[in-house]
């Protein structure tokens, strides 16, 4: 892999992996996006590889005492779910990849941008939690996103976030669902032999950066308020989604 993809691949890596260690979710949005953007890998390739990361980030966030904060019942509920509906997204996906990568371009795009729209206009907070039926739907919604983007985290990013609970309960049960997710997600590309064609190299590098940025946005927060951390996500995010569905469909109507 020629130098200049690969030092690409990896600063998308590092500044997804701070992002999501700050906000609780948008590792894959940002990764997603910005290798779509640039064609830098096919949409099943990048899926593949955001997953391989997103569960090293997730798992480096839960092993330094995350997992204490994890709301436990919503996350069972959020697990089983989510994680049936991933295997019919993951088949949509491979059903798509090949004749209609335009339609895959134009669906990412979209819900790159919608989701974007979630970090500048928060929903408004319950006063008691939802019932569990409502943790099984988003999770049904999530599930499918995760199999065929490796990007399950809006609807429950929508979800979680009006419910009555401190912002590190959320950021921590969002990051263990969006790791479980992709560690059922890693086991269908191996078993269906669907590795990706990216240079091991990339990953190698990849992982570190991730590690580091991970420590580094725990560690060193930006002096910053969440509302400005998530406005500014919100433009890098709605300009990359607008980027890559306007191609796709002038190509389409082409």
């Amino acid at each position: 892999m020629a130098l200049g993809p690969l030092a690409a691949f990896v600063a998308f890596a590092a500044i997804g992996a701070y992002v999501q260690t700050l906000t609780g979710f948008a590792f894959g949005l940002i990764m997603m996006g910005s290798i779509a953007l640039v064609g830098l890998l096919p949409l099943p390739d990048a899926a593949a590889m955001v997953g391989m990361l997103t569960l090293v980030n997730a798992t480096q966030m839960l092993i330094h005492g995350g997992w204490r904060e994890v709301a436990r019942r919503e996350l069972r509920l959020i697990l089983v779910s989510s994680l049936p509906s991933l295997f019919v997204g993951y088949a949509v996906l491979e059903w798509m990849a090949d004749t209609r990568a335009d339609l895959l371009k134009i669906g990412l795009g979209l819900v790159i941008m919608l989701s974007s729209l979630q970090l500048a206009i928060r929903p408004s907070g319950l006063a008691k939690p939802s019932p569990g039926a409502s943790f099984v739907g988003f999770g049904v919604i999530s599930g499918l996103m995760s199999g065929l983007f490796a990007t399950g985290g809006p609807p429950l990013v929508y979800h979680l976030f009006r419910q009555p609970m401190p912002h590190e309960r959320i950021r921590e049960t969002l990051v263990t669902a969006f790791g479980a997710a992709q560690a059922v997600r890693i086991v269908l590309v191996v078993a269906g032999g669907n590795l990706p064609a990216l240079s091991p190299v990339a990953l190698i590098l990849a992982v570190p950066i991730v590690i580091l940025s991970t420590y580094a946005a725990r560690r060193w927060p930006p002096a910053l308020s969440q509302r400005t951390v998530r406005r500014s996500v919100f433009v890098l995010l709605f300009l990359s989604g607008l980027s890559l569905t306007l191609p796709a469909a002038m190509h389409i109507a082409a």
